[in-house]
């Protein structure tokens, strides 16, 4: 069985809509284990219903902290690394360890907004359009290849609160999609670009 490993630092809602992809049959694959750099995120109760193995790995650790989660993964058989709400830039430890077999799900359509409070950002900027991508992460801020997008309109009304609850539900949609291709061998990286196989 495809065995994939979750990092995540909150709720972890990514985290449950690959679990119940899982769940469904969708996706052939079983989660070996969620990590997280937070003793109390909300991920850690999601893993403990489903039974799923969690590990909390304080990042007081820096130096040591990337190559500690490479080996966790390693360990535990991991062949796809899915970010799920995971707020670190991810450094060239675990990269290294995991070549274009990490993602990530990023609200924005990059690469316009990238790093932190991209809804806010694009509301700021007054964009008429905003959404979600998943990428491949190289050890750039949300620069790496892309894989999907899906857009959402902004709203005149729109708050950061509103934008973000609209994207989240497109992101719910395309970061299991995303991972289901990656398992089935479909996406083929070509340079920057990630061409999706038929």
């Amino acid at each position: 069985m495809f065995r994939i490993g979750v990092l995540a630092s909150g709720r972890g809602s990514n985290f449950q809509s690959l679990i119940d992809s899982i769940d469904s049959g969708a996706i052939k694959a079983e989660v070996a284990c969620l990590i997280t750099d937070n003793p109390d995120a909300y991920a850690t109760e999601r893993a403990k219903r489903h039974n799923i193995p969690h590990v909390y790995m304080n990042p007081a650790s820096k130096d040591m902290y990337y190559n500690a989660i490479a080996d966790e993964l390693t360990r535990r058989g991991v062949e796809l690394v899915a970010l799920a709400g995971f707020m670190r830039v991810v450094k060239k430890p675990l990269i290294a360890a995991f070549p274009m077999r990490i993602m990530n799900i990023h609200p924005a359509l990059l690469p316009s907004f990238k790093g932190l409070h991209a809804q806010r950002q694009a509301l700021d900027y007054g964009v008429k359009i905003a959404g979600c991508t998943v990428h491949f992460v190289d050890e750039g801020v949300d620069t790496g290849p892309i894989i999907l997008q899906e857009a959402v309109p902004v709203l005149s009304g729109d708050t950061e609160e509103t934008l973000s609850a609209r994207i989240l539900e497109c992101e719910h949609r395309i970061y299991p999609r995303a991972i289901k291709l990656f398992i089935e061998g479909k996406l083929k990286i070509t340079g920057n670009k990630v061409i999706v196989e038929q």
